[in-house]
């Protein structure tokens, strides 16, 4: 996964994907990952992160919540999902009442998603330097938002004028409301023609759009046969290469977005996909072909190879360049993966294609507790492991780009057992770090460590080197079983909450955020000592689960383009970022000195002057 926050619908986010017995399960869950980041809206606590200690039962009990519109007014009938991550069961759904509400109770002490879904309604984008939590706990109350969405509708038609009943028509997004592409895979939704030619396509989030007629993408077998062998066709009547692009605000209504379809007879793919681990004589394995414009995938179409087939064929493909890959999950939820295979669709078929499964990497490791003897800390509620969140997030610099974007959606975030061990499964080769959410206010995340063995020389004793997770990035290879990753969370932790100081009449940045970095020196390269935190509109800040310590306190504004400001703020690579902050902070010599176990309110801070 990236440094794009996003829980997993998700993280990816990003719904984590579970483990499936047979190739219609496998194909949707793989079909909500594709769709859930438009189609379902993440739940934003009412609070921070860090909640109060009393809400820390070992019990089951209920998550609670209220389902609104961009204005704040109730949906009713909503459909409410919640589900435990790490965890292949279904999950948990009810519906909301005349006010929104919603409760689902009889869940044990975990992690949970929340999202709801309604038609004509699409996903509140989350702002990745919100302090909300994306994830909740027994006993929390969730807010949804869902926004009413944009509509495309208009006809297909022949080369006569006659309607072209029963094609599917796609609107797939190519660029979101803030006018960036998607990231690992291109949202998209699809409404077949009616007896007319006509199309209704509704509840799309605002952004950039291509719309298309086609067979269909190889997600399921309803209707448009008749179209399968075709390729698609782009608004008004064009290839890929030269398609319209439709602009979607929310709530309105773009009409006569008009196709005349073409009928072009596509190229056939085909091929055979191997598995050595023989998984694929149970459950046959899926087939993805991927296109990417400008770097981004931008379409995709899947085929399946039953169990003892002579293979795969995909039809319907337009001259291009593609991605081919094979897939096929483990019934513990373990991915296979192939390589991709670049191939270019050029006026003939292509076939003999070989692809051949190998197991992704994994992580596997312990989350560790070390409480505090201090009497001002005694008392405090600890962590629970399985309210532990663990993601790793991929160096988007140093990534091979002849991958398709997916396979970065793949690795979901996880959880803890009730004895702290962990693993993140399905991981791509790359480089990657960690980040680690929990609840428990006096608490702090102390260190990130990777242990490895050494090769002694002869005569000599085995030792064990350990590095630092956190500052360095650790680098999977495929297929590799790494195992000694070490989660130290500390008792002790402190929090900051105040207000920016401003003189007479003075407007506050559109994004300002609060930095703490380390006054002392010995802590300078320690990256879990630097926070951020974003302004509220108000002025107010809150900085929470704090290592006690001396720290300097800067208040900056930074680009309105530039996000994920905590995240970018600790990636291995970005030293000189903050030894600038640091430079920054003694020059404004705002110090502060945070004791183990203490809470600070009413903090006054200036606005750093650039």
């Amino acid at each position: 996964m990236t440094d794009a926050e996003t829980i997993a619908l998700g993280s990816t986010g990003e719904l984590e994907l579970s483990s499936y017995q047979d190739f219609c399960i496998s194909f949707l869950a793989l079909v909500i990952v594709t769709l859930s980041s438009w189609t379902c809206s993440l739940a934003q606590a009412t609070q921070g992160q860090v909640t109060d200690d009393s809400n820390g039962s070992t019990k089951s009990g209920s998550i609670t919540g209220r389902v609104v519109n961009e204005s704040g007014q109730p949906l009713a009938n909503a459909v409410v999902y919640v589900r435990a991550f790490a965890s292949s069961a279904q999950p948990q759904v009810t519906a909301t009442d005349g006010e929104g509400n919603f409760q689902v109770s009889g869940l044990d002490p975990r992690a949970y998603q929340v999202w709801a879904v309604l038609p004509a309604y699409s996903t509140a984008p989350r702002d990745p330097d919100s302090a909300k939590a994306a994830y909740f706990r027994v006993g929390d109350s969730a807010t949804l938002e869902l926004i009413k969405g944009g509509v495309i509708t208009g006809t297909v038609t022949g080369s006569a004028g006659e309607p072209i009943v029963g094609v599917r028509v796609f609107a797939y997004m190519i660029r979101d409301g803030n006018g960036q592409p998607p990231r690992y895979a291109t949202p998209f939704r699809v409404q077949a023609t009616d007896d007319r030619g006509i199309y209704r396509i509704y509840g799309l989030s605002q952004g950039t759009y291509i719309v298309s007629a086609e067979g269909g993408n190889g997600y399921d077998d309803f209707g448009g046969a008749e179209y399968q062998s075709h390729a698609p066709t782009y608004a008004p009547s064009a290839t890929r290469d030269n398609a319209g692009e439709i602009i979607v605000r929310s709530g309105e209504e773009t009409t006569g977005v008009d196709i005349r379809y073409r009928g072009d007879p596509g190229h056939t793919v085909s091929g055979f996909a191997s598995d050595p681990n023989e998984t694929a004589k149970l459950s046959g394995i899926q087939i993805r072909m991927t296109s990417t414009v400008n770097g981004m995938s931008q379409w995709s179409r899947w085929s399946y190879q039953p169990p003892d087939s002579r293979g795969f064929m995909i039809s319907g493909i337009a001259d291009g360049d593609y991605d081919l890959t094979a897939e096929i999950y483990s019934p513990g939820g373990d991915l296979s993966l192939s390589e991709a295979r670049r191939i270019s669709v050029r006026g003939a078929d292509v076939t003999g294609i070989s692809l051949s499964l190998t197991p992704m990497a994994s992580i596997a490791g312990r989350v560790v507790l070390e409480d505090s003897k201090l009497p001002e800390c005694k008392g405090k509620r600890r962590p629970l492991f399985e309210e532990t969140l663990i993601s790793a997030w991929h160096n988007e610099k140093s990534a091979a780009k002849d991958k398709p974007q997916f396979i970065w959606a793949l690795g979901s975030p996880t959880i803890p057992d009730r004895q702290g061990d962990f693993k993140l499964r399905n991981m791509a080769p790359a480089p990657y770090r960690f980040n680690i959410r929990f609840f428990a206010k006096y608490w702090y995340l102390q260190s990130i460590s990777l242990s490895s063995s050494i090769t002694p020389l002869v005569g000599r004793t085995t030792t064990n080197r350990s590095t630092d997770a956190a500052r360095n990035w650790t680098t999977v290879k495929s297929g590799a079983r790494v195992s000694g990753l070490t989660i130290s969370l500390a008792e002790g932790a402190a929090s900051l909450h105040g207000r920016i100081k401003t003189a007479e009449n003075q407007r506050l940045p559109v994004k300002l955020f609060v930095y703490l970095v380390p006054a002392d020196r010995e802590k300078a390269e320690d990256v879990l000592r630097f926070f951020a935190s974003r302004v509220f509109p108000d002025g107010s800040f809150a900085l929470d689960n704090l290592p006690p310590g001396r720290y300097l306190a800067i208040a900056k504004s930074v680009s309105e383009n530039e996000s994920n400001v905590l995240s970018k703020l600790r990636l291995p690579d970005e030293t000189e970022a903050r030894g600038k902050l640091l430079k920054e902070g003694e020059a404004a010599k705002t110090q502060i000195e945070l004791k183990p176990c203490q809470n600070v309110t009413n903090y006054s801070l200036p606005i750093t002057v650039p």
